[in-house]
C-alpha cells in the first residue's frame, strides 16, 4: 500500500493487520510507519522504479499517497498536482504491469457537489466539472479519481472519506489543526458552514472492506455524523472542558480576511494563515450519507465520540507540550 504513514493511511495499516493480511507498504520515511509486521519498501509515487519493486508478487494495492493542505504556496501546487494526479497515474500503471488484481483508490468527499443549501449527497452527485470546486486538492483528488475510475485493465475500486478525526492525527489534518486552533484559543468565532465526521479507524476498516467486497468502478462514501460548525466546536468543548464560541463571522468577512491573508502569505513566501480556499469550502455544507458503504460493504461508521475524545486529548497535550 502507499500513505501508510499518514493519518489515514495508519488506520488503514492498523485495519488490514485485523483482517490477517500480508501487507507491504511503500514510504519516503519508513521511521514514520508503525509497520507492525509490515514489509516497508522506500519509496515514492512520483518514482516508477519504487513503484514497480513494491507492485511485484502483490495481488492488490491500497493507494492512499496524497499531498492533502488547504494553505499553500502559490509554487506548491504543481506539487500537488503531481502527486495527487500523476503518483495515481503511477500507481495504476506499476499495478497493471505487476499482473495486481485489484485496487483501492482513497480519494474524497470533496470530489463531490456541494451546494450553498447544504443537500446531503452520495455517491451519485460528483461534480462535473474541477473547476467548480474550491482549491488545489479538492481539484487534483478529483481529476485523479476520474483516472482512477477509468482504468479498464484492473478491478478499481474507489473510497471517499468524510473527515477523519481520532487518534493520531500527527501533522495535523486541517480538521485537527481547527480543534487545536480553538483550544488554543484562536478561534473565538465560527463560520456558519457543516462537515461529516467520522472515526478515521472506521475510515481504516472500510478500506479493507472495499478490498474485499467492493464493486469494480464503483466508490463508496465513508462518513458518519453531519454537523455545522457550531456543532463540532461544541463537541469539542465539552470534552475539553471549555466554553464553545458564541459569534458567527459573516462569510463576507471570512472572505475578507482569507483573502488578506493570503496576500500576507505571497509577499511572505509563506502559506497563508487562513486559505481562501478554506472560506469557499465553508460556503458549501460538506453532508453526506454513507448508505451504499453500510448495505453493500457491510460497513459501520464505527464510535465516533470515542475518536473525538481521543483527537481532543492528544491535540491538547500537544499544544501543552508545544508551550513547555
Amino acid at each position: 500500500m502507499t500513505g501508510g504513514s499518514g493519518f489515514v493511511g495508519a488506520a488503514v495499516v492498523r485495519a488490514l493487520a485485523e483482517s490477517g493480511h500480508q501487507t507491504r507498504i511503500l514510504a519516503r520515511s519508513p521511521a514514520k510507519v508503525a509497520a507492525g509486521r509490515s514489509e516497508v519498501l522506500v519509496g515514492d509515487v512520483n518514482h516508477p522504479h519504487t513503484l514497480a519493486e513494491a507492485a511485484s508478487g502483490c495481488e492488490a494495492i491500497v493507494h492512499c499517497a496524497a499531498d492533502y493542505r488547504l494553505a499553500l504556496r502559490a509554487a506548491d501546487v504543481s506539487s500537488m498536482v503531481a502527486t495527487n494526479v500523476g503518483g495515481t497515474r503511477n500507481v495504476l500503471r506499476a499495478a497493471s504491469k505487476a499482473g495486481v488484481r485489484r485496487v483501492v483508490h482513497c480519494s474524497t468527499v470533496g470530489t463531490l457537489a456541494f451546494e450553498r443549501g447544504g443537500r446531503v449527497l452520495t455517491e451519485v452527485d460528483q461534480a462535473k466539472d474541477p473547476a467548480t470546486l474550491a482549491g488545489p486538492y479538492k481539484r487534483s483528488k478529483w481529476v485523479a479519481e476520474r483516472i482512477a475510475l477509468g482504468c479498464r485493465d484492473l478491478e478499481v475500486v474507489v473510497v471517499q472519506p468524510s473527515t477523519p478525526v481520532g487518534s493520531g492525527d500527527v501533522r495535523p489534518t486541517p480538521t485537527g489543526a481547527t480543534i487545536r486552533d480553538f483550544l488554543a484559543g484562536r478561534i473565538p468565532a465560527f463560520v456558519a458552514t457543516g462537515l461529516n465526521l467520522v472515526d478515521v479507524e472506521a475510515v481504516g476498516r472500510g478500506h479493507v472492506l472495499a478490498l474485499e467486497r467492493g464493486v469494480p468502478g464503483r466508490s463508496y462514501i465513508l462518513g458518519d455524523r453531519n454537523l455545522t460548525m457550531a456543532q463540532l466546536l461544541a463537541e469539542v468543548a465539552v470534552r475539553a472542558g471549555v466554553r464553545p464560541p458564541r459569534w458567527r463571522i459573516p462569510l463576507g468577512i471570512a472572505y475578507a480576511t482569507a483573502a488578506a491573508s493570503e496576500v500576507a502569505g505571497w509577499v511572505r513566501q509563506r502559506p497563508p494563515q487562513i486559505p481562501l480556499t478554506a472560506v469557499r469550502m465553508a460556503g458549501h455544507p460538506m453532508w453526506v450519507d454513507s448508505r451504499r458503504a453500510q448495505e453493500e460493504l457491510g460497513w459501520s461508521p464505527g464510535d465516533l465520540d470515542r475518536a473525538l475524545r481521543e483527537a481532543v486529548m492528544e491535540l491538547r497535550v500537544r499544544r501543552q507540550e508545544a508551550g513547555s
